[in-house]
């Protein structure tokens, strides 16, 4: 940077040619909301030069178009894309997504610092930017089995990586509110440094109380009255839309220009076939203005405001002196990305061929007992029953208390109230733990679902109509490495492999997407009523979001963040 100085001096003066300009399009100006005429410069990684005329080495027309800065997703787990950082990095900068701060704690949940590593390595080589929040809870509570643990001690050696930005998210809020001494040590280590937040519903007192441990960010937020008081105690709320949690219709009303400083986006959990049939944050911007939103703020969410939320100081603004993260647009409506620069860089295949691959890690990760159907019996006296309540679209459940009939001392399924078994299986080799309970939402009246991605310390989670088919479900994960598979009538009839940690594909991202299609075809074959069924399975076992759960070792009230009985 250093030795080019001196010419992005001279190129923005006009004193010299710049690397490259972008002519003839219009520059959407985030500190007064104008669109406003004039060639965009660029040497090297910088904006030079905007709002006058330049000439270029390199000359691009871009008349009718529009340029804003590159968008920022502030909270993400990359794995839950369920392809790798390289494919990752394929799949969404070409929409427009130029920066990505992950926090990879779903791979660090089951191969612990290693997973780590290997998203700080695969960062050195991405195109786009991949930053890294140090994960936080590994594991998220004391009320499952995950396949490694992360003390403060480990993550240390990685706090002055360039591509770390600080502690990520922290889910175990009742820990810090009772001063757990695991947790204080993390949160007393990145005093001063950027911690991130993960605290649904927690609300006065006890909000205040968490902020006081000099948590900012947050991305939990379900309703614009929980964002309000959240911002008005001085977080940065970052707006969620992903494949499961979509809050963004809820908080499209705090979405203003007088909020917008103090707002991000993120998707947490987004899939390749979403991607691909709605979007990624293109997809939020579209949304949010077809619904009222003014552009100017939705942009600002998008790059700036997210910039300044994580100490990012040199990205989101088409100005001089700023790194240049641009998206070219067909139009500020529509957010149709016509041409993606990365830190100067024109996004292009030739671009992406020029990354060095990084090795894979934790491929024989998963180590599941076999189970049969006797495996996922619920022996019980009492008909009352606490039934895990599935709210679509959102990864809060319910407590539903029913009665289910018992049969020889056995609770049974009960297929015309739409409750089915669900079951978790310690997959680490650990201890083996099986839990049953039951749910209600999936809507399937045949078959079974199973996923080796269950947040966040991700055993294998199975939900069915029959055990015998859940059996089926579950133990094929095991001879796949990994994956999602649906089963019926004793066979397997659709599945995706991933065997990278048990969590992302060895294939590029289009073979995901489209494996996708017959698999979610499949669960909707078996009478599924969800959108998203596999990622609706995979956030059940997490026990740090209301209000009942169940992990390998029990049904788990989270109100309570206690065991009880099914």
């Amino acid at each position: 940077m250093t030795s080019r100085l001196g010419d992005m001096i001279d190129q923005g003066q006009g004193k010299a040619p710049a690397d490259i300009v972008l002519k003839g399009g219009k520059l959407f100006d985030l500190t007064t909301g104008e669109l406003r005429d004039g060639d965009i410069a660029i040497c090297g990684d910088r904006i030079v030069g905007t709002l006058e005329s330049y000439s270029g080495i390199e000359e691009i027309d871009i008349s009718g178009r529009i340029v804003v800065p590159g968008f920022i997703d502030t909270h993400l787990h990359i794995e839950s894309s369920l392809v790798t950082p390289h494919e990752f990095d394929r799949c969404v900068l070409p929409r427009g997504v130029t920066t990505a701060i992950c926090d990879p704690h779903e791979i660090a949940n089951v191969i612990g610092a290693t997973g780590i590593r290997y998203f700080l390595d695969c960062s050195e080589q991405t195109i786009m930017d991949i930053r890294v929040q140090l994960s936080s809870c590994v594991p998220a509570t004391h009320l499952e089995t995950a396949g490694a643990r992360l003390d403060i001690e480990d993550l240390l050696p990685f706090r002055d990586h360039p591509q770390v930005i600080g502690l990520a998210e922290f889910m175990n809020f009742p820990g810090v509110l009772f001063k757990d001494p695991a947790c204080m040590a993390k949160l007393e280590a990145f005093q001063g440094g950027h911690i991130d937040g993960h605290a649904p519903l927690l609300r006065g007192l006890g909000l205040n109380g968490y902020l006081a441990a000099g948590i900012r960010t947050e991305h939990e937020s379900t309703t614009a009255e929980e964002a309000l008081e959240k911002m008005s105690k001085g977080m940065h709320v970052l707006v969620r839309e992903g494949s499961v949690s979509r809050d963004l219709d809820a908080l499209i009303p705090i979405i203003t220009e007088r909020n917008s400083p103090f707002l991000a986006l993120c998707t947490d959990d987004r899939n390749p076939l979403d991607i691909a049939e709605h979007g990624h944050l293109d997809y939020m911007i579209r949304h949010a203005i077809a619904n009222g939103v003014e552009p100017l703020a939705i942009y600002r969410a998008a790059s700036i405001s997210a910039a300044r939320a994580f100490g990012l100081r040199d990205r989101g603004l088409v100005a001089p002196g700023w790194r240049a993260d641009l998206v070219v647009l067909d139009s500020l409506e529509d957010c149709n990305a016509q041409m993606v620069f990365s830190a100067g860089r024109r996004v292009t295949d030739a671009l992406f061929a020029t990354r060095k691959q990084t090795e894979l890690v934790g491929t024989d990760s998963v180590r599941a007992p076999l189970v049969e159907a006797g495996s996922f019996t619920v022996r019980k006296n009492r008909s009352s029953t606490p039934v895990i309540g599935i709210v679509p679209g959102k990864i809060i459940t319910e407590r539903r208390d029913l009665d289910l009939a018992i049969d020889n001392g056995e609770k049974q399924i009960d297929l015309a109230r739409d409750i089915l078994k669900i079951a978790v299986i310690e997959r680490h080799g650990k201890n083996g733990n099986i839990a049953t309970g039951f749910v209600q939402g999936f809507g399937l009246k045949r078959g079974a679902i199973a996923s080796t991605i269950g947040h966040d310390s991700h055993n294998i989670c199975v939900v069915g109509a029959t055990e015998a088919d859940m059996a089926v479900a579950a133990n094929r994960l095991s001879e796949i490495r990994g994956g999602f598979v649906v089963a019926e009538d004793g066979k397997v009839i659709a599945e995706i492999a991933l065997p990278v940690a048990g969590l992302m594909s060895d294939q590029p991202y289009e073979w995901v997407r489209e494996t996708l299609i017959p698999l979610r075809k499949a669960a909707k074959s078996l009478g599924g009523t969800l959108d998203e069924p596999f990622l609706q399975l995979a956030f059940l076992p997490l026990p740090v979001i209301p209000h009942l759960k169940i992990s390998d070792r029990g049904m788990i009230d989270v109100d309570a963040f206690e065991i009880i009985d099914p």
